[in-house]
C-alpha cells in the first residue's frame, strides 16, 4: 500500500517539478521588475516596502537555486518538493506581511502554492502543506493583533476560511492525482502488454515457414519474414525497397489485381532458378489507406502436399488393381506359357503365344511399377555429398551396362556440394534419368552429370545430359505424365516417378535444356537453409 511513496520518480515528475518552479520565478520575476521600476500597485509593500523587496529578491534567488538542484537531482525528489513548498509558504507569508496582511490577495497564491505541493507529493505530505499555510496564516492574524499596533486589523473570518481552502485544495489535488498516477500506471501496463504482444506477433511471423510481405499503397515494403527472404531470394533491407526490387512480374501482377485485371494468386520464379512460389495477395484498408499482405508459399511444399493426397488416391486405386487384374492375368500368362510348351502348336502359334507372355509381363510391370508409387516409404533425409555418390552411381551404371570407363563424364564443383535428400529415392530417380538418356543417346561420351550450386539462390543441382536427338515439341507438354512414353516397351512411368520422388523430397526436377544435340534434365534441391520436414 506504500508503494506509491516508495517508488523512484520518474522524469515525468521531475519535469513537473521543473514546471512548477519556472512559475515561482515568474511570479518572484515580476515582483522584482515591478519594484526597480517603481510601478508597485497597491497593496504591494504597502506596509514595508523594504521587506517586500528583500523578500521578493529571495524568492527570485530561491527559484534560480532550484532550479540548479532539480536539473541535480539533488537532493532526491521528495525532499526537494518539501523544502520548496515550505519555502515558498515563508516567502509568501513575509511578502503578505509587507503588503499589510490578507487583504492583499496573497492568500490566492498559497492556494497555488499548497495545490502544487499536494500534486506533486500526494499522501500525508499534501496534507501537512495545508496545515502549515492555514497554520502561518492563523499565527500571522495572532501576531499582527497582539504584537502590531499600527497593522490593519486582523481578519479572522477571511483566515479560517483560506485555511479550509487549503485543505479542500489538498484534498481534491490529492485525488486528482492519485487518480492520474493509476491512469498512468494503466496506461504504462497497456502499453508493456501492447509491446509484449508485438513482440509475440513479430516472433510468430518471422518464424512462420509461410512467407509475409506487408507492403503500402505505394508499394514500398514494410514488413518481409524470414521465409519470404529464402523464397523470394532477397537480402535487401524491407523499409529501402519495393517490391519490383524483389521481382518486376511480382510488381506488375500486384498492380494488375488492384485495377481488377489480374488474379488473386499467381505463380512465380522470382530467385532466377526452378524454385516456383506461389504468391496470394489479400488488401487491407487502414484509416483511409490501404496496405497489401502477400503470402508467398513454396511450391515444392505444396506440391509435396498434393502428392500426399494423390499418393492416398492411388494406393486404394492400385489396390483394388491388383485385385481386379492381377489375377486375371496371372491366369492369363500361366495359359499362355503352358500353350507355348505344347509341341503340336505350329510356328505362327508359338509366335501368338510368346506375344501373349510378352505383353503380360509388360502389364505386369505397369502393375508394379503403380503399386510401387503407392507402397513408396516415406523419405529419410540426410545431408549427402554428391560428389563422391554420384561418382559411385556412375561407375556402377557402366559395370551394370558393360560400358567402358569414362562413357558417364563427371563434372563437380570445386568445393563439395551437398543437398538433404533421401539417398535411396534420389539413386531411383538418378538411375532412371541415366536410363533414359543410355536409351537414345550417341557418341562419346554417352552421358554427362553435372553438379553444383546456382549462383543466384544457392540452391544445389545436378544435371543429366545425352547426346540424342532431343525431345520432339510436341511431345514436351506431356513429358512428365504418367503412361506417356515414346518407346515401344516402356511403361510411360518412369519420369513421372523421378519427379514425384524429387517432390517428396522437396526438390524439383525439368527439362533444364532441350536441342538437336541432345537434352538435360535438372535436379534442383531445395536451399541448405531451408530444409523443411519432409512429413
Amino acid at each position: 500500500m506504500f508503494e506509491k511513496y516508495t517508488k523512484a520518480p520518474d522524469e515525468t515528475s521531475w519535469k513537473a517539478l521543473s514546471y512548477f518552479n519556472f512559475y515561482r520565478f515568474l511570479i518572484a520575476f515580476l515582483f522584482v521588475s515591478l519594484f526597480w521600476a517603481s510601478q508597485m500597485p497597491p497593496p504591494l509593500g504597502a506596509y514595508d516596502r523594504s521587506l517586500f523587496a528583500v523578500s521578493a529578491h529571495m524568492y527570485l534567488a530561491m527559484s534560480i537555486a532550484v532550479a540548479f538542484f532539480i536539473q541535480l537531482k539533488i537532493p532526491r525528489f521528495r525532499v526537494q518538493v518539501a523544502a520548496q513548498i515550505f519555502g515558498d509558504i515563508i516567502m509568501i507569508m513575509l511578502m503578505l506581511h509587507a503588503s499589510a496582511g490578507l487583504n492583499s490577495g496573497f492568500g490566492m497564491l498559497l492556494i497555488i502554492v499548497v495545490a502544487g505541493g499536494a500534486i506533486l507529493s500526494p499522501g500525508r505530505l499534501g496534507i501537512l502543506f495545508a496545515a502549515v499555510a492555514t497554520l502561518a496564516v492563523l499565527g500571522h492574524e495572532a501576531y499582527s493583533h497582539l504584537m502590531l499596533i499600527d497593522f490593519p486589523p486582523p481578519n479572522y473570518t477571511h483566515a479560517g476560511i483560506l485555511g479550509i481552502v487549503f485543505f479542500v485544495t489538498a484534498f481534491i489535488c490529492q485525488e486528482l492525482s492519485n487518480r492520474v498516477e493509476e491512469t498512468q500506471a494503466l496506461a504504462e501496463r497497456q502499453a508493456a502488454d501492447i509491446e509484449n504482444l508485438s513482440q509475440l506477433n513479430d516472433n510468430i511471423v518471422q518464424r512462420m515457414q509461410s512467407g509475409i510481405v506487408v507492403v503500402d499503397d505505394k508499394f514500398n515494403i514494410r514488413l518481409l519474414n524470414n521465409a519470404a527472404r529464402r523464397l523470394l531470394n532477397f537480402t535487401g533491407a524491407p523499409d529501402q525497397h519495393t517490391i519490383a526490387d524483389i521481382s518486376a512480374k511480382l510488381h506488375d501482377h500486384v498492380n494488375a489485381w488492384l485495377q481488377g485485371e489480374g488474379e488473386r494468386t499467381v505463380i512465380l520464379n522470382p530467385a532466377g532458378d526452378t524454385g516456383e512460389v506461389q504468391i496470394s495477395f489479400i488488401r487491407l484498408s487502414i484509416e483511409g489507406r490501404f496496405q497489401l499482405i502477400l503470402f508467398v508459399e513454396d511450391m515444392a511444399l505444396l506440391r509435396q502436399r498434393a502428392q500426399q493426397m494423390k499418393l492416398a488416391s492411388l494406393g486404394r486405386l492400385t489396390a483394388s488393381i491388383a485385385h481386379e487384374v492381377r489375377n486375371p492375368l496371372g491366369a492369363i500368362s500361366h495359359a499362355g506359357q503352358l500353350l507355348g510348351e505344347s509341341e503340336t502348336l505350329s510356328e505362327a502359334d508359338q509366335r501368338l503365344a510368346s506375344i501373349i507372355g510378352e505383353h503380360s509381363r509388360r502389364v505386369n510391370r505397369i502393375i508394379e511399377n503403380v503399386m510401387g508409387i503407392s507402397r513408396r516409404s516415406r523419405p529419410e533425409p540426410v545431408r549427402l555429398k554428391l560428389d563422391p555418390w554420384l561418382h559411385e552411381i556412375a561407375e556402377e551404371f557402366e559395370k551394370t551396362h558393360t560400358l567402358k570407363s569414362g562413357s558417364i563424364s563427371l563434372n563437380m564443383a570445386d568445393s563439395g556440394v551437398y543437398a538433404q535428400v533421401d539417398p535411396e529415392q534420389l539413386r531411383q530417380v538418378i538411375w532412371n534419368l541415366l536410363e533414359n538418356g543410355f536409351r537414345y543417346s550417341r557418341g562419346h561420351p554417352l552421358l554427362e552429370i553435372h553438379c553444383s550450386v546456382v549462383a543466384e539462390s544457392g540452391r544445389p543441382y545436378v544435371d543429366i545430359l545425352d547426346h540424342g536427338t532431343g525431345i520432339n515439341n510436341e511431345n514436351l507438354e506431356q513429358l512428365f505424365e504418367p503412361f506417356f512414353t515414346t518407346s515401344s516397351g516402356g511403361s510411360g512411368l518412369g519420369l513421372y516417378i523421378a519427379r514425384e520422388l524429387c517432390e517428396a523430397n522437396q526438390a524439383t526436377l525439368n527439362l533444364h535444356s532441350n536441342s538437336g544435340n541432345g537434352c538435360c534434365f535438372r535436379i534442383t534441391f531445395s536451399h541448405p537453409e531451408k530444409q523443411h520436414s519432409l512429413a
